[in-house]
């Protein structure tokens, strides 16, 4: 091969290969760019963020009252209902834990007589 045809065929080449490391090197830039865009668009809206909060805790403080009041008082535990009581006695005197004596006083306590 002459050597004037090899010099144009290394000029094409390292044409090509300049032009590659060109578009490459301008989206790695361009690249870089957009992150950084991102990235301060993201700390505004962070801060936007972080403002709304901050402004809404006070909001609420100052909504607040002044003085906490009491919890409520637990509601009485509820009782139970005769009914269920005497069936209790009941299966007490069938295992044969109480006296038919002993029945018929716890019996007589519940129903007031």
């Amino acid at each position: 091969m002459p050597r004037a045809m090899r010099q144009v065929r290394r000029r094409r080449v390292a044409t090509a290969a300049v032009g590659t490391a060109v578009v490459a090197g301008t989206a790695g830039a361009v690249h870089h760019h957009q992150d950084q865009k991102y990235a301060q668009q993201d700390a505004a809206a962070q801060q936007q963020y972080d403002q709304a909060y901050e402004q809404g805790v006070a909001d609420a403080q100052q909504s607040a009252p002044s003085v906490q009041q009491a919890p409520p008082p637990p509601a009485p535990a509820p009782e139970e209902d005769v009914i269920t009581k005497l069936e209790r006695l009941s299966a007490l005197k069938d295992q044969g834990i109480l006296t038919d004596e002993e029945f018929a006083a716890q019996k007589a306590k519940l129903l007031g007589t």
